[in-house]
């Protein structure tokens, strides 16, 4: 029985990696590419703009990715100059979810806006980048970090939410755990790894994939 349980989680593995594959070879690869070109290009930019794309990243904890780009670029600049009350507002207006909370993490991590340009031009490590981010940044944790750093042009990072859980789980690649603790988020970011090495892909570029698998959608 041992050996069947092997062999049919072996035939789930090749079946998603054989799905990649496919896509590969359609037009999703240069969606995909263009997606990360933008990425990249993010971390080309002033330190408002990679800014901007933080708070992107805070806002999406628990949120419909859609519904948060939308009311991310209705925002714009606003993120570099609202006050707390009037960002607040915002949000309410655009039917944001959390709009408090949010609004408090975001102007907390303005005032870091200089320190986090340091970081970033300083490290040296991508691991330490992270770690300093979840540690310093409020309302991100290392779901939200990583996110952050792939959408700045990082390539060695996906985003471990519920979409990519749920496409593992579907093929007996991980089971859906009860809570995301860091040791979990790490585990499951190493079979990640191991996935993106089979198909040839960095981790940015097996996210996106993955998550059209799962969504039929290239987000950011």
């Amino acid at each position: 029985m041992i050996t069947l349980k092997i062999e049919y989680h072996y035939k789930k593995m090749q079946e998603l990696l054989d799905k990649i594959h496919t896509l590969q070879g359609s037009d999703i690869k240069n969606r995909i590419a263009t997606r990360l070109a933008e990425f990249n290009e993010i971390r080309n930019q002033s330190i408002r703009s990679i800014f901007k794309e933080l708070c992107f990243c805070i806002m999406t904890a628990n949120c419909n990715a859609t519904k948060c780009i939308e009311i991310h670029e209705n925002i714009g600049n606003g993120f570099l100059t609202l006050s707390e009350t009037d960002l607040v507002k915002n949000f309410k207006g655009n039917g944001y979810r959390f709009p408090n909370i949010r609004s408090k993490f975001i102007l907390e991590a303005r005032n870091k806006m200089s320190e986090l340009e340091c970081v970033i031009n300083a490290a040296d490590n991508q691991n330490n980048l992270r770690e300093w981010i979840v540690k310093n940044i409020k309302g991100i944790g290392y779901k939200e970090a990583s996110h952050f750093l792939r959408n700045i042009g990082y390539n060695e990072y996906a985003i471990v939410d519920f979409h990519i859980i749920d496409l593992l789980a579907k093929y007996n690649i991980v089971e859906k755990p009860k809570s995301m603790t860091k040791k979990k988020y790490l585990e499951i970011e190493e079979i990640l790894k191991k996935i993106g090495k089979k198909v040839n892909l960095n981790m940015a570029e097996l996210d996106l994939y993955l998550w059209y698998l799962e969504t039929g959608k290239i987000l950011k």
